[in-house]
């Protein structure tokens, strides 16, 4: 996923095509928030034949590698960022910003940056938590199954 993200031809996004641009990102997001909400049904119901160690984590590289396109989108927009000009600043901002560490040297001075600034932040507080804990939560399960298991064998 990362090698694509380096190499797909992202121009046709940013300033050049908005409305395509929006309709990319929010569609992308909603279908990776449906896609991890059932994942983490599954873990919860306890779905035998799921497999959200292996899901959870490659949706949430998705996630970041969403963002940081939306992020190299709105850099080709003259004053939306200080700081970022190629992908791979993009994605250095995305993990800076879902790490909440934010050293300062990129920086989003246009409104709409901030806007998905934000966005992002919300969308990790509220889906990618979540799904980390249901991650946990079923390699937990996973391990004490594994556990009893062992420990009922001769």
């Amino acid at each position: 996923m990362v090698t694509a993200y380096f190499l797909l031809p992202l121009d046709g996004l940013g300033p050049q095509r908005p409305a395509l641009s929006w309709t990319f990102f929010v569609l992308a997001l909603a279908l990776i928030a449906a896609l991890l909400l059932q994942q983490i049904a599954h873990v919860l119901l306890d779905r035998p034949h799921a497999r959200p160690g292996l899901v959870i984590p490659l949706l949430m590289c998705l996630t970041i590698l969403v963002f940081a396109t939306a992020y190299q989108a709105l850099a080709q927009h003259p004053g939306e960022f200080i700081g970022l000009s190629t992908r791979l600043d993009s994605l250095y901002f995305t993990l800076v910003t879902l790490a909440t560490i934010g050293y300062g040297d990129i920086t989003p001075h246009g409104q709409t940056a901030r806007l998905v600034a934000m966005l992002q932040i919300l969308y990790t507080f509220i889906f990618l938590t979540a799904a980390a804990t249901a991650l946990s939560r079923q390699l937990r399960t996973a391990f004490l199954r594994r556990e009893s298991s062992h420990r009922s064998s001769p």
